[in-house]
């Protein structure tokens, strides 16, 4: 797989997200996908997904910077959005908040296999 074939795999998996399409996450996702060293599994991560947007109904995926070099992707990722009550131990109960999540993918087989990811607490902290 190119670069750019990766970059396109990775917007469609993007517009995924975003469509919280939770059924055709599987086509993106390995089954042994691992999250900031943790296995979970593509059922854990669906779950982990799933609990951000109820956690935060108006979420939605940005990508502001988008790098692929096969078998990897670096992407920052920018959010505005309004997290329903604490959200990384921050009290924001509905404020809207903008913030950067970096994040570097590794693929296996065609999908993510491994995720790590640091979010800009401190652009939140700075906001409430």
């Amino acid at each position: 797989m190119t670069g750019d074939d990766l970059a396109n795999l990775y917007r469609a998996y993007i517009a995924c997200l975003n469509r919280q399409d939770w059924p055709a996450l599987g086509q993106f996702v390995h089954h042994d996908v691992a999250h900031n060293a943790r296995p979970l599994g593509l059922a854990g991560y669906r779950t982990m997904l799933e609990q951000d947007f109820r956690e935060i109904p108006d979420l939605r995926f940005n990508i502001e910077l988008l790098i692929s070099e096969s078998p990897r992707i670096a992407a920052r990722l920018k959010f505005d959005c309004t997290p329903v009550g604490t959200f990384l131990g921050l009290a924001v109960n509905g404020r809207r908040v903008s913030f950067c999540e970096n994040v570097f993918y590794e693929f296996r087989e065609g999908k993510i296999r491994q995720v790590w990811s640091v979010i800009d607490k401190a652009a939140i902290e700075a906001q409430l």
